[in-house]
């Protein structure tokens, strides 16, 4: 009976209902005393927030990691961001796959969704590529994190640190263990470490840019000219907001943050800053410091986030441009959006716009009622509001501070951001046949 009722889901509904059954069984587990270093309960609000931040790989928490959660508790969190980095179905037709279960059409077809595929052809061969990738890279950032964590913390701590904050970073998470040093300080104390800012760059960019991607360069060896489209826009795309964004925030950041640092510390700050507020969470830089410039700044690339079938959030790499292709077209006069030689299809424009239209929609409707609520600044509550619904996770001190109506808020934005918007919309949306009719059209003025 539960299977069949399940079979008549969407694939949309059964995705994000995957996504809440892992998020409460972690705010259940949470809850019990064995998961807090203090031995006793925790509120069930508290655990749902940490468990739809480490579900849906966000980063904002209301306790400090390390000093609050047990070593029990710390592992339900990763355990919770591996699954909602890669994808729940991933995991299941992983564990499929090794029980020799043959994985039929709507496993495929749930896969292709959650993945974010176009194709149904190769999806069990793509599971499998991205468990294999994961493990890989995640496995690599361990390594060389150990070769900066085992020295100061010992073999055990060391390498445990270093497995916690190489799947976190790969996973977009944010979450951190440097609560052992001061709570709630991220890798502040690591503002200038060469080698722990460029390992978690490249975890972060590398879960970043999608699975997809991941697939052509595998298949053509780097050869950036048999890419697919989708590739292709994704990879100019990421490389022209990371640039951007360390010039962007080397300039706005000269007085404050990064003053009295020499031109080295200075760039590897900024390329740091530009990087994880794609979605990662992770900071060097003082926000609460961050000027009105570099504030914008991290919103614009918090918003814009990571890339389609990726550890990231936001409303996505592809989607900022075909809005921006679309903008360019209709300015020159041309009735068709072409890029590299490929017709973008109309569907797809109406599918960003509308996208980028629910995002915006979400998160100032939640913006200006967390304001009326809570004692802070729009700045404040609008980098919050965005770090939530882009899956950031960077906050500029607020998120303990906030009442139960505005953690709600913030767990919605969470989770859809996760889903993505639109599909948030379609798990509650009754798809209604469309009436045979084409009604008359009449000119509406716009601009």
């Amino acid at each position: 009976m539960i299977h069949k009722w399940l079979s008549s889901l969407s694939y949309t509904r059964t995705i994000a209902l995957g996504f809440l059954g892992v998020i409460l069984l972690g705010s259940l587990l949470l809850c019990l005393p064995i998961s807090s270093r203090s031995g006793e309960w925790t509120p069930f609000l508290n655990t749902l927030f940490t468990a739809t931040s480490a579900t849906c790989v966000t980063g904002l928490v209301v306790y400090d990691t390390y000093t609050y959660w047990s070593v029990f508790g710390q592992c339900v969190i990763l355990l919770m961001i591996q699954i909602g980095g890669i994808g729940f179905m991933t995991i299941i037709t992983t564990f499929a796959i090794f029980r020799k279960k043959k994985i039929g059409l709507h496993e495929r077809l749930l896969l292709k969704a959650s993945a974010g595929n176009t194709r149904i052809g190769g999806m069990v061969k793509l599971a499998k590529q991205i468990i294999k990738g994961t493990l890989i890279f995640e496995g690599i950032g361990a390594l060389l994190l150990a070769i900066r964590f085992v020295p100061g913390l010992g073999w055990i701590s060391g390498i445990y640190y270093a497995i916690f904050h190489s799947i976190s970073s790969f996973c977009n998470a944010g979450f951190d263990l440097m609560g052992r040093y001061e709570r709630f300080s991220s890798l502040t104390g690591y503002e200038t470490d060469v080698l722990i800012n460029a390992v978690v760059m490249l975890l972060i960019i590398i879960g970043g840019i999608g699975f997809l991607v991941w697939a052509d360069i595998i298949k053509y060896r780097g050869r950036f000219r048999e890419f697919s489209l989708h590739s292709k826009i994704v990879l100019i795309v990421t490389a022209f907001l990371i640039i951007l964004g360390g010039i962007g925030f080397l300039i706005f950041e000269s007085k404050g943050n990064l003053h009295g640092m020499n031109t080295g510390e200075r760039l590897l700050s900024s390329m740091f800053m530009s990087v994880t507020t794609r979605t990662a969470g992770y900071n060097t830089m003082d926000l609460g410091k961050l000027s009105e410039s570099g504030s914008l700044l991290a919103m614009v690339l918090m918003f814009i986030g990571g890339s389609p079938g990726s550890t990231a959030g936001g409303i996505k790499t592809t989607t900022f441009a075909v809005v921006l292709f679309s903008v360019i077209s209709i300015s020159r006069g041309n009735s068709e959006i072409t890029v590299s030689k490929r017709r973008i299809e109309p569907n797809i424009v109406k599918q960003a716009i509308s996208i980028m239209a629910v995002y915006l929609t979400g998160i100032l409707t939640a913006t200006m009622i967390i304001c009326f609520l809570e004692p802070f600044s729009m700045r404040e509550v609008l980098f919050e509001t965005i770090s939530a619904a882009g899956t950031v996770g960077l906050t500029q001190g607020i998120t303990t501070s906030l009442g139960g109506i505005s953690k709600i808020i913030l767990i919605i934005l969470m989770y859809g951001g996760r889903i993505g918007g639109l599909s948030l919309l379609l798990v509650f949306a009754e798809k209604k046949k469309e009436a045979p009719i084409k009604r008359p059209s009449e000119q509406i003025l716009l601009g």
